[in-house]
């Protein structure tokens, strides 16, 4: 069997894997060499510390039991407080002005139906909030996903505060509603319309 002496030095990691120490240089035999090879493979994988892992699981948006554990979301990028879920059944545009009037949560009773703008700002087509497709006359309830930051919990397509008006600047009795699957504002639901119809409610965070 052949032998051999060969110097080196060591770099071995530290637990995070950001960094390395050299060993002194040592002259070692060739048995002692293959041993300190795969002691040094060993230590060559970094170790993920348990924040960051948390850290990426939860992801920008927060978790969907963090969300709907508190019963609300925050949005970091404008302060707005959105209700975990919408009102969860149809209602129409003056019953969602109301649900959202008469809110209580969180401790706070200054709710209120968000506006288009609001909403289209909690779109985000990457985004896969898990939802419910509601029974109906052509299906049972199932689950679906839809295009909303937060992980917030929605039932259908969202009214919004905002109204239309006529050309004479006059209340046109239409108001906008926002669809989540699709990303795209509509303007033509009469306020009495309630089918597929939800109330989202928010709040100014910190008021």
């Amino acid at each position: 069997m052949w032998r051999f002496k060969i110097c080196l030095y060591f770099a071995l990691p530290d637990t995070k894997g950001t960094s390395y120490t050299l060993f002194p240089a040592m002259t070692m035999g060739s048995e002692l060499f293959f041993a300190g090879v795969a002691l040094l493979w060993a230590f060559s994988t970094p170790v993920q510390s348990q924040s960051a892992t948390s850290q990426s699981s939860r992801g920008s948006g927060g978790s969907t039991q963090d969300t709907q554990t508190r019963g609300y979301w925050i949005d970091p990028s404008t302060g707005l407080m959105w209700a975990g879920k919408d009102n969860g059944t149809d209602i129409n545009w003056h019953k969602a002005m109301r649900y959202c009037h008469d809110l209580r949560l969180g401790g706070h009773d200054d709710w209120r139906l968000a506006n288009i703008g609001e909403l289209q700002g909690i779109f985000d087509a990457t985004a896969k909030a898990p939802g419910l497709n509601p029974r109906s006359r052509w299906h049972d309830a199932e689950p679906m996903k839809f295009h909303v930051k937060g992980n917030l919990f929605l039932t259908g397509n969202q009214w919004s505060s905002t109204t239309g008006y006529d050309d004479r600047g006059r209340p046109s009795g239409y108001a906008w509603r926002f669809d989540f699957n699709e990303g795209r504002q509509f303007d033509g639901d009469e306020l009495g319309f309630s089918t597929n119809k939800r109330a989202l409610c928010v709040r100014r965070a910190g008021s």
